[in-house]
């Protein structure tokens, strides 16, 4: 989705302070010129890098977060820099290249204590890529897988408090698919394939907000 909801929003504060608080400060360095390609000393560079983070400037933060790792990949900086790499591609928008940090950060680091975070922020980039119901939902299952896997691994966390709720919000999105779908049958005449469409609503989605609609066009057809 192009423009962020107030619930997006809120769930973007929550997702920069939850990683801040992990993140820290490596400390103070002299300001070099941000240019992702020169060599400098670890804190040099990831304050460099916080520094463009802190200002907006999420690309090229996203770039010198990622040079610290490649210019200093044993120091203890590097394994914190590629989960800000992967926060400052989410603030970007690019999302394909947060979730392709995000799992990077996984694949080497399975058992680190942001984890979860990680996981987590996997499950936003699908989720603020949801599109209207006249489109694929293929990015919305994917949501809801990554959320789920959220609830799964780490149930006890806020991570997964907050993927509860947006199950529910996805599952919503995709009843209401369903409807549009069953409708557009129903007005076709094919009753069967409409009828489908509305039992799947009231058998696998039968909390949302588009069952009551779905039992009574049953009914009709």
């Amino acid at each position: 989705m192009q423009a962020r909801s107030p619930l997006k929003l809120a769930v973007f504060a929550t997702a920069a302070t939850a990683l801040l608080l992990t993140a820290g400060c490596a400390g103070k360095g002299n300001k070099a010129k941000d240019t992702a390609f020169v060599a400098r000393d670890v804190d040099t560079l990831y304050v460099a890098a916080k520094d463009k983070l802190d200002r907006g400037d999420t690309q090229v933060a996203a770039a010198l977060f990622d040079e610290v790792e490649r210019q200093h990949p044993y120091s203890p900086w590097a394994r914190r820099a590629q989960l800000m790499s992967a926060f400052s591609y989410y603030v970007a928008r690019d999302y394909t290249k947060s979730i392709q940090a995000s799992q990077r950060f996984l694949s080497i680091h399975p058992g680190n204590r942001d984890a979860p975070y990680a996981y987590y922020l996997v499950a936003l980039c699908y989720y603020e890529q949801i599109s209207d119901v006249d489109r694929d939902q293929k990015t919305t299952q994917q949501a809801l897988d990554a959320l789920t896997e959220v609830v799964r691994r780490y149930p006890a966390t806020r991570y997964a408090a907050d993927a509860r709720l947006k199950i529910d919000l996805v599952n919503d999105h995709l009843a209401g698919k369903e409807m549009q779908i069953g409708r557009y049958y129903e007005r076709a005449g094919r009753w069967l394939a409409a009828d489908l469409r509305f039992r799947n609503v009231v058998e696998k989605y039968q909390t949302t907000s588009h069952a009551p609609e779905a039992l009574y066009r049953l009914v009709e057809t």
